[in-house]
């Protein structure tokens, strides 16, 4: 029968694991701090301008604004999660009962994983609406609402799991360097997840690509062809070169140095890269909020709108509402998603 150590320290587990466990405020550790709560307040604002720009704006009452907004959700979370890390790491992980090491974990997976699983939705919607020359996805409010409570589900479960059995505490042999307490097979589990659905994203915008790109050239031979739609396409294509790049950058080398500690590689000092890639893989909740929305003019209209009612709403000013133009109406927004007046 399995000896579990259930009433020993989180001090007892990063020994086993040979992780460093400071007792005191090292300057690295003030900066790493420092950056980590300067990034998460940018990531509350900026998704939490976004949600309120969705739902103050019927326009963006489409499912594809849904999804965005559940993206900006997830984000929100992540920089709350990453938040709570910073108010309980350096010195304090040492004072933390294994429960609260378990939800300090648990947040950062979920909200992960939320924003991953979400990404991929909105990859796959657009690769539907792109293809089928749609203004808007076909699917009702209530199936994009399913499909909203399924990444949840997703999240929550993958979050959760290490908590309610999957770890270490009762095979001290499988912990891994990077996270003390979790098995190194979950760590693999969970890595192998997220680069298969990043390899299922790089499929899809590659097509996406390779369509957009077919596109322009058949129409560009034909004298109708409107320079307006081709300064659509451009931008759909820049577009889904940004989402990708991106998403390399700020995910993948996460991923790998996951699996490198969760397959057990001794020669690899993981534990040297794990603050910075955790680090880039929450920029990359800014950076969504930047790729997916910012780069919509609707949207950045909206934004005004809101910043300048927060300036000056003690004051007699009020926010004029913008009037889109009939070139605009009838148009794709700059990145490429369609809004309610627009058409290709």
């Amino acid at each position: 029968m399995k000896h579990c150590f259930y009433n020993e320290t989180v001090g007892f587990f990063y020994n086993n694991s040979r992780k460093e466990l400071t007792t005191y405020w090292r300057t690295k550790d003030v900066l790493v701090v420092a950056l980590g709560l300067t990034v998460s307040v940018i990531v509350l604002l900026t998704n939490l301008l976004v949600i309120t720009a969705i739902i103050i704006n019927r326009r963006f009452h489409y499912p594809i604004y849904y999804l965005l907004g559940n993206l900006a959700a997830a984000d929100l979370f992540a920089g709350i999660a990453y938040m709570f890390l910073m108010f309980h790491t350096g010195p304090r992980t040492a004072e933390l009962s294994l429960k609260t090491w378990f939800i300090r974990q648990s947040l950062l997976d979920t909200s992960l994983t939320a924003s991953v699983v979400n990404l991929l939705a909105i990859a796959v919607e657009r690769h539907q609406t792109v293809f089928t020359m749609q203004l808007h996805s076909k699917m009702s409010n209530q199936r994009v609402m399913i499909l909203i409570f399924c990444i949840w589900v997703t999240a929550l479960l993958l979050g959760l799991i290490p908590s309610y059995g999957w770890h270490c505490l009762c095979a001290l042999e499988k912990c891994s360097s990077m996270a003390p307490l979790y098995s190194r097979s979950y760590l693999t589990f969970w890595a192998i997840s997220n680069l298969v659905i990043f390899l299922i994203m790089v499929v899809v915008y590659t097509h996406i690509f390779i369509y957009v790109k077919r596109k322009m050239t058949r129409m560009s031979k034909h004298t109708s062809f409107h320079p307006r739609y081709k300064e659509t396409m451009i931008s759909l294509v820049k577009t889904v070169t940004i989402i990708l790049s991106a998403f390399v950058i700020c995910w993948t080398p996460g991923q790998v140095v996951l699996l490198l500690d969760g397959l057990g590689c001794k020669s690899c000092n993981v534990l040297a890269v794990e603050k910075y890639v955790l680090l880039l893989a929450e920029i990359n909740s800014l950076i969504n909020a930047i790729v997916y929305s910012y780069r919509d003019n609707e949207m950045r209209s909206t934004f005004r709108r809101i910043l300048c009612f927060i300036c000056y709403r003690n004051s007699k000013y009020t926010p004029t509402v913008v009037k889109l133009n009939t070139t605009d109406r009838r148009t794709i927004s700059q990145n490429g998603h369609f809004t309610v007046d627009s058409s290709i």
